[in-house]
């Protein structure tokens, strides 16, 4: 074989070659050409995954192509799904890198290669081939398809490495394979640093063989692999997953992977003879599009470090860079926000904004002009960037309008603290820190603000201040989870399922079946990761010192959590006895955990009942079909139905109104949509109509499991984005047949129907529902609105509340205000409604209208009767303050005028009547009203009397106030004072 394909290699280097330019390797053909390849070895191109991983939580972006196969690679995918049949598998997946573990946000322009978007070409065998057919594939792609020359290529493999991965030996298989292709001089030994790839501290891993490029060529160039030599660059990683790493060592995998990657802009740059990813035709046209919108006089010319001069060329790397991520995750789904990966895209626009402007002078407003451009060179290949142009040049506009206003408030932060440091001392790191996660303000920045005027940046103090906030937030985490399963880790890994995966997997059909028993046994006893003599965590037995086990059953009628609704609870039975008290219910890859507390002994092979709470199920059941009706209902309000949102997907690129997320549990159900505007107080009322008539017109829900493809067809159908749906799925119709809807797929009479993909547990008829009501709406992230509903005896209960308070704000509309003493009693029922309102749980339009109705009454015949009762005590007091002009021409008088406590009046009636009357006279004026008493005092020039004193004295008499002033005049308030 190896000497064929030198032979072929050979015939290809002599025959026509493709030119190393632009023209001869442009980049559509560089992917097809890859991607093809491999199609004819059997590959399926699987494309690739949003950057956006919606299903995976413990990712902000996809940042490998081997992402989104995590599960095959755990162990844990759902059999039924379609890639759960992947044998292997090629693509260009699309990457981010920018937040988390694996962030290149601070490099991108400081080089030639690093970017936080890039593409990976791929290519992945599950437990199928394995290291030789690997690396001749990869031997061949590159040689042969790609024309490269042997004579510059390196390859690397695991050496061993006792420190960093001890029990582990030296890859030798693949150093002896590699033998066949190349010199012994060209092949080299490394550390784990190097050749060693995990997942985790724990969980798959495995040696890997990495294939290196020397741009020069003609030289032995062996010494400068792996040391970070711009010229000798690494393109392509095969990572043999063959371990599994657990707190016991290392044990091999039953089934073994291969993961390949190979940078997509790298290998551009070889194939089209550049000496830089900048330099590509996937770079070029945006540089040239920056130029003209940024009216920058000087094009890019490559040049980093001291050699570019006013930092121009860095500035153009940020600009493009940034752009590219920040399209491909708004088309994916994801905005700029204050939160996750909203915040690193926030930090990642607001980066190319001021590398933007400040080094290329680009005006205000600059970033989302580039998009276009962006769209035209990328978009034959990801047409989703096309179809969203127009939202993302929106989503940028406005992010950028917003940045700029907060430039100056960080500058200011920055421009006090620097004020009070001392000399050489450097910026802190905290406050670097609070620049960055607060202001939205990336380290680069302010390191660029310091040495613009001579200082330095504490980085470490930085990356402490960081680390402290991540360990926190770690071990809130580990807090919840322990707090969920005393303190043991009951999730399966790739360990775990390869454990048993001898058994079958957990037949779960009678979940769907209700007020039953069925009968089960226990195949498996799990004590925890760790646990058990192997370190697996499973066990032969357990008894009740346990505080908590697994039980994997053969069969179940327990739901496991999955598709946002929750686990059912109940219990496992022996002789009609709880034998395990169900807590929790998990599924990975296809096996059922029974989570609980067991009483009494329990061994592997017992036979046992499955007893569900079918009490509480019952109250989970109607939120979750009321969620599908919630979901129909938006689009209906929102869009204007199916057809609406056709036109509106033509108008914005983008699918909105659709969903982000949910979950239902016996209390509540919630369900976050995609929409960039709070719900009016009308919409929300629409919305809920919609779902009451469909409750009150017991319309059948029928679910019926059908093959994926013909389920897609269906046009009504409300898929999520980025769902791995199990093939064949599960249809639930609302008010329809599902055998009539997928035989008729794009019939018109669907489209007032809620049909969706759920493998839930639902009710037979609407009716069960008994009751909605839509109880909050609010925002959750930019551009996503969470709402939050119930039914049945809690939605009669939100009405009930609904209606009573209505009656309470009619009975307070009719409180008279005639007098200062009604007026009170109608003020302080005012300031108690207000406080309800916000309490109660009832509709939320319900509540907006109760909050309008105080507020209209508040600002009307209130603040009418408030006026006229402010007017009526000002004519009083103006009256008894004449009295007392001209009964006191030069002496000292005290005296009660009730004017409501309002010191802004008394200093009115004072001027205006007291001072120009009696100017020779001093006043003591206590004033009752609201519950304090007011004591204000003005003395003559020629009185010897202190004001301050004066009215302390009358304060005192009367319980003790605070209050100011000075000789001549002063004023105290006593609460709680009365009469």
């Amino acid at each position: 074989m190896a000497a064929q394909l030198e032979a072929k290699t050979k015939a290809m280097r002599l025959g026509e070659r493709i030119p190393n330019t632009p023209e001869g390797w442009p980049q559509a053909k560089i992917r097809s050409t890859f991607v093809e390849y491999f199609q004819r070895h059997a590959h399926t191109h699987w494309p690739s995954s949003s950057v956006v991983p919606h299903d995976d939580p413990t990712l902000l972006f996809a940042n490998a192509g081997m992402n989104q196969y995590k599960s095959i690679f755990l162990g844990t995918i759902d059999p039924k799904t379609k890639m759960a049949s992947l044998k292997r598998a090629c693509n260009s997946q699309k990457c981010i890198r920018a937040g988390g573990k694996h962030n290149d946000l601070d490099d991108v322009g400081k080089d030639l290669y690093h970017h936080t978007f890039f593409e990976m070409l791929g290519n992945w065998s599950f437990g199928d081939y394995f290291k030789e057919e690997a690396i001749r594939m990869a031997w061949e792609c590159l040689t042969v398809e790609f024309q490269l020359d042997p004579e510059r290529l390196y390859v690397t493999y695991f050496g061993g490495d006792d420190l960093k991965a001890p029990g582990v030996p030296p890859d030798e298989e693949t150093k002896r394979i590699w033998l066949k292709y190349v010199p012994a001089s060209r092949i080299l030994p490394f550390d784990a640093g190097d050749n060693f790839w995990e997942m985790g501290d724990v969980g798959p891993c495995g040696p890997c063989t990495e294939i290196h490029y020397d741009r020069i060529g003609g030289r032995d160039a062996a010494s400068l692999v792996n040391m970070d030599d711009p010229d000798v660059l690494e393109i392509w990683n095969n990572v043999f997953i063959q371990y599994n790493r657990d707190r016991h060592g290392l044990k091999t995998l039953p089934a073994q992977h291969v993961d390949t990657g190979m940078g997509f802009e790298r290998l551009a740059s070889i194939l089209q003879g550049k000496m830089s990813n900048y330099d590509t035709d996937v770079f070029t046209p945006l540089f040239d599009e920056i130029q003209k919108v940024s009216g920058q006089s000087k094009p890019y010319t490559g040049k980093i470090g001291d050699e570019d001069v006013g930092t121009i060329d860095m500035a153009y790397r940020v600009v493009a860079d940034h752009v590219r991520t920040l399209s491909f995750a708004i088309a994916d789904g994801a905005v700029p926000d204050a939160l996750g990966r909203g915040y690193v895209l926030r930090r990642v626009l607001r980066r190319a904004v001021w590398y933007g402007q400040h080094f290329l002078g680009a005006p205000k407003g600059f970033v989302y002009k580039i998009v276009p451009r962006l769209c035209e060179v990328l978009g034959d290949a990801f047409p989703e960037l096309r179809r969203a142009q127009s939202t993302i040049m929106a989503v940028l506009e406005g992010e950028e309008r917003d940045f700029n206003r907060t430039i100056d408030k960080g500058a200011r932060f920055f421009q006090k603290r620097v004020s009070s440091l001392g000399k050489g001392e450097p910026f802190p790191g905290k406050d670097a820190f609070h620049l960055s996660g607060s202001l939205g303000f990336p380290l680069d920045l302010t390191e660029i603000m310091a040495e613009e005027i001579g200082l330095k940046v504490d980085t470490e103090g930085y990356h402490a201040s960081l680390k402290e906030e991540q360990d926190r937030n770690a071990a809130a985490v580990a807090k919840r989870k322990a707090a969920r399963s005393a303190g043991a880790d009951m999730t399966f890994a790739a360990e775990q399922t390869s454990a048993i995966a001898h058994l079958a997997k957990t037949d779960d059909a009678a979940k769907y079946v209700w007020n039953e028993r069925p009968d089960a046994r226990i195949v498996a006893l799990f004590v925890g990761r760790g646990g058990g003599p192997k370190g697996d965590g499973f066990v032969d037995s357990v008894d009740a010192s346990c505080q908590v086990a697994g039980a994997v059953l053969d069969a179940t009628s327990f739901y496991a959590e999955m598709g946002g609704q929750t686990y059912d609870t109940g219990s496992l039975l022996i002789d009609d006895a709880s034998v395990l008290q169900v807590d929790d219910v998990q599924v990975y890859a296809g096996y059922i955990v029974h989570v609980g507390a067991p009483s009494q002994t329990l061994k592997v092979g017992d036979s046992v009942q499955c007893a569900v709470d079918y009490d509480r199920r019952q109250r989970v059941a109607p939120n979750h079909t009321m969620t599908h009706v919630l979901n129909f209902a938006l689009r209906e309000v929102l869009l204007g139905g199916l057809e609406g949102a056709k036109e509106d997907h033509k108008k914005t690129g983008v699918d909105r109104c659709v969903q982000r997320g949910s979950h239902v549990d016996d209390e509540r159900l919630r369900f976050d949509v995609a929409w960039d505007a709070p719900l009016t107080q009308e919409q929300l009322a629409s919305v809920e109509k919609i779902c009451a008539d469909i409750v009150d017109n017991a319309l059948s829900v029928d679910a019926v499991e059908t093959p994926l493809d013909k389920a897609m067809d269906v046009e009504a159908l409300r898929a999520m984005k980025g769902e791995a749906y199990p093939d064949p799925v599960r249809v639930v119709a609302i008010g329809g047949s599902v055998q009539k809807i997928t035989s008729a797929p794009s019939a018109k009479e669907w489209s007032s129907l809620s049909v969706e993909l759920c493998g839930g547990t639902h009710l037979r008829n609407t009716k069960d529902a008994v009751g909605f009501a839509l109880l909050e709406e609010q925002g959750i992230a930019k551009g996503v609105r969470r709402l939050v509903a119930c039914t049945r005896e809690k939605a009669a209960s939100a009405h009930a509340c609904a209606r009573d308070f209505r009656e309470r704000i009619v009975a307070f509309e009719a409180m008279p205000l005639d007098t200062s003493e009604a007026f009170a009693k109608a003020e302080e029922c005012l300031k108690l409604l207000k406080v309800e309102v916000n309490a109660a749980v009832m509709p939320q339009h319900q509540k907006m209208f109760c909050r309008e109705a105080l507020n209209a009454h508040s600002t009307g015949p209130m603040k009418a009767a408030r006026k006229k009762a402010e007017k009526a005590q000002a004519d009083a007091a103006s009256g008894a303050f004449e009295a007392l002009a001209s009964s006191n021409a030069d002496g000292a008088v005290a005296a009660r005028v009730d004017f409501g406590c309002d010191a802004k009046l008394w200093q009115k009636l004072q001027k205006s009547i007291l001072a120009k009357k009696a100017s020779g006279g001093s006043f003591l004026v206590c004033s009752s009203g609201s519950g304090k008493v007011g004591v204000y005092a003005c003395v003559a020039k020629n009185h010897t009397l202190d004001a301050r004193e004066w009215c302390a004295a009358a304060a005192d008499a009367i319980g003790g106030g605070k209050g100011g002033g000075k000789e001549k005049a002063a004023n105290m308030v006593v609460l709680g004072g009365g009469d």
